[in-house]
Parts: structure tokens; sequence; C-alpha cells
């Protein structure tokens, strides 16, 4: 079994899509997605046992050889993606049936679940795929599913901020397709680990040069980094509470993950950033995504938007580890990779939660939401403690490589950015913090309690890791710096 443990990886959720969508019942498509998920857990998790333990694991499809099939390939770093993705959703299906049945109608409740599995099937091809076209099928699947996940919405605006994300989708994946064709035109492979050996014939050569600026926008646009997040505020303010959770903790991450592997993986690390001034470039984008997309949080009335502006703040901390190019750098942005999904995915847990019992989410709406919601708004304010970078918890850990990169380089001024930035990440978590404890409750929010239990289990289940990982962070620090080792070709 263990031998055919990366193609189930795949077909597992994409067999519950299918299962979910024949039977069209919204109780037996949720226990679908529930069985499809914590499968894909399991399978996940033995499949980074198996990559500690006996190294790399390379699938080919139908038996052709890498040359002319299609290979998965999972090592260290896939691995990490791939526990990330399912444990992230394995968490936030468990905690659905409410939030989707109070937010969707009931005749199209089976299809979101058949949705969410398509996008999770995406989400993991991606991550296991060692084909540079199959890295595309995959995340067209995912973005395809993702735009329908939020058209689900209930308020108008879902359906044009799932067009806006449509239309830039699709100028991200037009870029990354051109850039992959310019590649195999020069390499004659689309394997990726056969064009990481041939690419250093050719990578001087103007369609080499052409195809990684393809790429790396293509997948910045997915990845909604500043100044390309345009479609991002809207498609996470105006889709349903459960779809925002699982799209923020999870679709950039893997949007982060390929473009590790093309800058450091198929590129290489001393091309990219030795001879091409990308570290530059990276730099000041990250700074200021930092900083403008962190400011414009601050005056955000939505929460869901303010937390959206936020996950492009967060973005810029995640890219400006890749941009630094050391083993200290590059630690801190995998690591701030699984942080931030943590941090994200309590946040909008209690968001989720907030939205069941109040269906408000205009901050002025929520005076006292924390006298009457308090463990919610608890585990909300674990997670905002996680975006500040307090000691104790991963937000924390994050910086601290960061900086540390920083200072190791001798950027002390880079340093100084990272934690000034974090102060407004303090002003934007401040407010939420002054409204909802410092304010007589009014209105709806006066009857309200806290969520159903397992979304405030949920909430707290990923809040709690927030904390742990914050205080223990050997596991999670330990296997991003070992992947780090090995995308910087230093071996383990």
């Amino acid at each position: 079994m263990d031998d055919q443990l990366p193609i189930l990886q795949v077909v597992v959720p994409l067999l519950g899509a299918l299962l979910a969508a024949l039977f069209r019942r919204g109780p037996l498509a949720w226990l679908i997605a529930v069985a499809a998920s914590w499968a894909s857990l399991a399978i996940a998790g033995r499949l980074l046992f198996l990559v500690l333990h006996d190294g790399p694991i390379s699938y080919a499809i139908g038996g052709w050889a890498p040359e002319i099939g299609i290979e998965y390939r999972v090592d260290l770093v896939a691995a990490l993606f791939l526990l990330l993705v399912t444990s992230i959703s394995a968490v936030i299906v468990a905690i659905a049936p409410r939030s989707v049945a109070n937010e969707i109608p009931r005749g199209r409740i089976a299809w979101f679940y058949v949705m969410y599995l398509m996008c999770l099937t995406g989400l993991l091809g991606i991550a296991i795929t060692g084909d540079a076209f199959n890295a595309f099928v995959f995340l067209e699947v995912s973005s395809l599913s993702s735009y329908a996940l939020i058209a689900f919405g209930k308020d108008r605006r879902a359906l044009l901020s799932a067009y806006q994300y449509l239309i830039m989708g699709t100028i991200g994946a037009t870029f990354y397709v051109i850039g992959v064709g310019l590649i195999y035109s020069q390499t004659g492979t689309l394997n990726l680990g056969l064009i990481s050996e041939r690419i250093a014939d050719v990578e001087s050569t103007r369609s080499i040069l052409v195809a990684l600026a393809f790429i790396v926008v293509g997948i910045s646009l997915k990845l909604a980094l500043f100044p390309l997040h345009l479609w991002l505020p809207n498609a996470y303010a105006y889709a349903p509470s459960i779809a925002t959770i699982f799209l923020a903790a999870t679709a950039t991450k893997v949007a982060v993950y390929l473009l590790v592997r093309y800058l450091y993986s198929v590129f290489g690390a001393d091309f990219v950033f030795g001879e091409l001034p990308v570290t530059s470039i990276l730099i000041a984008l990250s700074i200021a995504a930092m900083f403008g997309a962190s400011t414009i949080a601050i005056f955000q009335s939505n929460i869901k938007r303010m937390l959206a502006y936020s996950s492009v703040g967060q973005i810029g901390y995640i890219t400006l580890g890749l941009a630094l190019a050391t083993n200290t750098g590059l630690t801190g942005g995998l690591v701030h990779t699984f942080n931030h999904a943590l941090i994200k995915g309590a946040a909008f847990a209690a968001i989720a939660a907030i939205v069941y019992r109040t269906g408000k989410v205009r901050l002025e709406d929520l005076a006292g939401i924390g006298r009457q919601m308090p463990l919610t708004m608890a585990a909300f304010v674990v997670a905002g403690f996680g975006l500040i970078g307090v000691p104790g918890t991963v937000g924390f850990v994050s910086k601290w490589y960061l900086v540390s990169a920083s200072v190791e380089q001798g950027w002390w001024w880079l340093g100084f950015l990272i934690v000034g930035s974090s102060l407004l990440a303090l002003l934007y978590v401040g407010r939420v913090v002054e409204v909802a404890f410092f304010r007589p409750p009014q209105g709806s929010v006066a009857a309200a309690r806290d969520g159903p239990p397992e979304m405030v289990i949920g909430a707290w289940l990923l809040a709690a890791a927030v904390v742990y990982f914050g205080l223990v962070p050997d596991l999670t620090a330990g296997l991003a710096s070992d992947a780090a080792t090995i995308l910087l070709g230093q071996g383990l």
C-alpha cells in the first residue's frame, strides 16, 4: 500500500468529490468530505514518515519513465506542504456543517463540498507533482473550484469577487504556462527534476530568462504578492466563511511552494539570487507588502477584509525569507508559511462562529462581542498575538528567524523594518480588541452567545497550535530548516 500512497493522495479527494456529486445530499456530501479529508491527512502523515526514514519517493504514473511520462515526487519540502494542506483541511471540514448550512442555500450545499474536495485535489496535486505542465493542470483545478467556492457567498458581491479572481487567475495561469512552454523549448522536457539538470546549459539564454520572469509573475498573481493582490480582499470578504478559512490557510501557501520549487529546485538559488537582481526586487515588494497592506488593514471596517489585507502583509514576510536566500532566511520563510496558515485558520474560524451567531462582519456592529462570545474571541486574540509576533506564539518564531537572517547579512535596517511592521499588526488587532471588549454590546450582539461547540473547538485547536508551536518550535522550525538545507543544495 505504501507504494501507492502518492497517487492515493490525489485520488482520494478526487473520488470523494465524484461521490458527493453523485449523491447530491448535503449531510452525506459532508460525511464524504470528512472521510476524504481525514484519509488525505493520514496519507500525508505516512508520506512524511516514509520520506524522513527512506528519503524522497518517486512514483511514475502508468509506469512511464519521467522523461516521457508524469512523475509524482515527494521529498521533504513536498511532504511538509502536503501535511500542512491536509491537516488544515481536516480541521476545517469538521467544523463546516452549521456554517455552510447557515450561509449556503440547501440545494447547493452538496455542490459546495464537491468544490471543496476538488480544490483540495488541485492543491495536493500541485504539491506532489514533479511535472511542470501537470502542475498547471492542478493549478487550474484548484483555481476553478476556488472561483466556485467564492461565488457561493450570500452577498451578490461574491459573484463579482469570483469574477475578479477568475480574471486575475487566468492571467496568472497564462503567464505560468507561457513560461513552461519556453522552458520546454530549451530543455525538451517537462519533468522538473530533468529541467533542473539540463537548465544549466541554457540558463543564460534569453528564453530562459523570459521564462523565469513569466513563471514568477504568474505564480505571484496566485500568491497575491503585493501589488498583484487586488483579487484577494474581496474574495476573502464575500466568500462563505468556511471557504475563506480554507483559501486563506492553504491556497496561497501552495503557491508559495510552487514559487520555492522553481526558484530553488528548478532554476537554482545560485543563478536566481546570485546572477539576477531577484533578491532586490523581492525584498522591495516584500517590504511594500509588510507596510502597505498592513496600513490598509488598519482602516478597514469589514473584519474579513481587514484579515485579508493582513494576509497580503504576512505574505510579505514569507517572500522576504525566500529573497534572503540563506538557510536562516529560507527557514524563516518556510516556517512562516506553516505558522501563518495556523494563525489565519484560527482567526477566520473565530470569525465564522461570529458570523454564524450574529451575521455581522462590520467592526462597528461587533461592539461588545468579546463579552458575549468570550471563548470565540479569545481564540481570535491568540491568533492576533501570532500576527503581531508576541513571544510564545508562532509569529515570534518566524520573525526571529527573519530578523536573524537580516542581521547575518549585515542588514540591520531590514531587521528594524521587520519589527516596525509588526507594530502595524498591533494597531489593527488592537482595533478589534478595543471594539470587542471595551464597548458595550448593542443590537443583535447583546443576545449572542459563543458559537457552536465544534466551531469553538476548531478555532481553539488552531489557536492552541499557534501557542504550542510558538513555545516548542523544534518540530516545525527543525523540519523547515532541513527543507531549506535541501533547497539550497547543501544536503542534510
